[in-house]
């Protein structure tokens, strides 16, 4: 499994419980595509959600998210952590 970091643009305002409510919706079906959201983070003031996951390739965490009705702008595979 890989891990990627995605990025969504244009959530101007998004509040603790949209970004919530959002997670939970992608926790619900992500094992249909093998995938595993792990953490989500939000500036409200600039628009931008970043999401940490794991799963088989970005497109499949796409998928996920495209279903969810947040599709990521960006997605970016993380190859070393520290």
């Amino acid at each position: 499994m890989a891990t990627y970091m995605d990025v969504h643009r244009g959530m101007v305002g998004i509040t603790e419980e949209q970004l919530l409510e959002a997670h939970r919706a992608d926790l619900a079906i992500e094992k249909e595509e093998g995938v595993h959201f792990q953490k989500a983070w939000a500036d409200p003031a600039s628009g931008t959600v970043y999401c940490l996951s794991t799963g088989p390739s970005a497109e499949a965490v796409q998928r996920i998210h495209q279903r969810t009705g947040h599709a990521a702008d960006e997605i970016h595979e993380v190859p070393l952590m520290v």
